[in-house]
């Protein structure tokens, strides 16, 4: 036997064995790991793509909620997880925020393989129906008149509504006092009493009392305009282009996972984004995105960026 031939033997060899790794992966159900209590819009999206997913693909997939340190626990069990595609993530916006603000085990770029950012959810500023401003033009020449006097209400601190709204306030020259409160509900409740000057928290927190002529919403963070708002501008027409308010609902594997099974996982995901049934149910948490693979991870790169800078310009501390 040449030299030659028992090369071409090890090749086969190695062929076969990685083709073996690839079949046996994904065998018994796929745990959808939620790191967020049930009933949520991260949770609801989970299941909804759970079912959509399972039914095209004929596969079971288990949701499973990990929740606990602000979506870390159930993160890290999946960075920790066997990359065999059994075990997958549902993201939030938490996801690259944490990174930027405390000391993690993980690295939400380098040990996860990013399969899509399905959803986006369009977060807006509003004020009461009571308020002076009637405009996003009027609330920054009233905050640039009154430094430090108005005040916004939103989920913090240190979270994604909170690293945004301080990049916007920097990129305004404004200065705005920012009040934490815990998630959008007790936003709502603020500003619908008045506790504060205005508030941001996502479209659908605040969409009944807009209706109802209780709330105003001045701009909205998503790139165009919202079909429910349709009078209300975005960031991008009052002259900040490079910033957005959203929230990102979106689907990770262990980083090693082997590829071939990365990229099934983002076929499956990409053909349930895109079936009519499971868009018209999106619709009431955002809007689906369907930005998978190499440009999800670059997203996600970019802000991580952004949100890193964001904190160090803000002082906002890091644990």
């Amino acid at each position: 036997m040449t030299i030659k031939s028992i090369h071409a033997g090890l090749a086969a060899l190695l062929s076969l064995g990685c083709a073996a790794t690839s079949a046996r992966a994904q065998t018994g159900p796929i745990h959808y790991i939620v790191p967020l209590t049930a009933g949520g819009p991260n949770d609801t999206v989970a299941r909804l793509m759970a079912e959509e997913i399972g039914r095209e693909q004929g596969v079971t997939i288990v949701v499973d909620n990990r929740p606990g340190a602000g979506t870390v626990i159930g993160t890290d069990l999946v960075a920790r997880a066997a990359p065999d595609g059994n075990t997958i993530l549902q993201t939030a916006g938490s996801f690259i925020v944490n990174s930027a603000v405390k000391q993690l085990s993980y690295d939400p770029l380098k040990d996860f393989a990013h399969i899509c950012y399905m959803v986006e959810t369009p977060q807006m500023l509003v004020v009461p129906a009571s308020s002076p401003y009637h405009t996003i033009g009027e609330f920054l020449d009233a905050a640039r008149k009154n430094p430090g006097k108005l005040t916004l209400a939103a989920n913090g601190p240190a979270t994604a509504q909170h690293i945004e709204f301080e990049m916007f306030k920097h990129a305004a020259g404004v200065d705005i006092t920012f009040v934490p409160f815990p998630g959008d509900a007790p936003s709502v409740v603020a500003i619908m009493g008045e506790q504060t000057t205005a508030a941001l928290f996502d479209y659908s927190s605040g969409a009944g009392q807009i209706a109802d002529g209780k709330l105003r919403a001045l701009v909205v963070g998503v790139g165009k305009r919202l079909a429910e708002l349709p009078d209300v501008p975005t960031l991008a027409e009052i002259g900040y282009p490079d910033l957005e308010w959203v929230g990102t609902l979106g689907a990770a594997a262990p980083a090693k996972t082997p590829p071939a099974v990365v990229n099934k996982l983002i076929g499956w995901f990409s053909a349930a984004l895109k079936a009519p049934g499971l868009q018209t149910k999106l619709a009431a948490y955002g809007l689906p995105k369907g930005l998978c693979g190499a440009d999800y991870t670059a997203f996600l790169t970019k802000q991580l960026g952004q949100f890193r800078a964001a904190v160090k310009q803000a002082g906002i501390k890091v644990e």
